[in-house]
């Protein structure tokens, strides 16, 4: 005989649950359609306990500061390997030009973009390797505006996330 060690709840109370959570989610969309970057503010401060800003340079440096030393270590590690490989692969996409006929020449250059935005997902489960691997690539390939985002842990900047946008070459 099977033994289960967590049953289904009703249907009934399921839909009632989603019934609940859309109405919730469809009111956050009105206010935030309605009143911009003041309600994201407001339902930043109230879900996440932290109001959106960018991170001050002393801000920075003290949160590298928090982070241990072998973890800061282990991601110039991580980072070095992903730079290596995104170095070779923009070796390998080169550069051509062609001349088909007498005067008709055809080619592309490759030419990075100027900026680009780097979301690093966080909250409860931080994905530091997000960071590694779109704010090294994009350094490596010469972009030369990299802006990076990720939402707070707990009330406050996920260290290790801020310690891998920050030693990964973001602005």
């Amino acid at each position: 005989m099977a033994t289960h060690l967590k049953r289904r709840i009703a249907q009934a109370l399921t839909d009632e649950m989603d019934r609940k959570v859309r109405q919730t989610v469809e009111g956050i969309l009105t206010e935030v359609k309605a009143r911009g970057d003041a309600a994201v503010r407001e339902y930043s401060e109230k879900f996440d306990r932290w109001v959106p800003k960018k991170l001050s340079q002393a801000e920075l440096d003290a949160i590298l500061a928090s982070v241990p030393a072998k973890t800061i270590e282990d991601i110039r590690f991580a980072q070095a390997q992903i730079r290596n490989f995104a170095g070779h692969q923009r070796a390998a996409i080169r550069d051509i030009e062609v001349e088909t006929l007498p005067g008709v020449k055809l080619g592309h250059k490759n030419i990075p973009v100027e900026s680009v935005g780097c979301y690093v997902p966080g909250g409860r489960y931080p994905m530091v390797a997000s960071a590694h691997m779109s704010i090294v690539t994009a350094r490596t390939a010469g972009v030369k505006r990299i802006v990076a985002c990720t939402p707070p842990n707990q009330g406050a900047p996920h260290a290790e996330t801020i310690a891998a946008m920050v030693l990964g070459g973001a602005d």
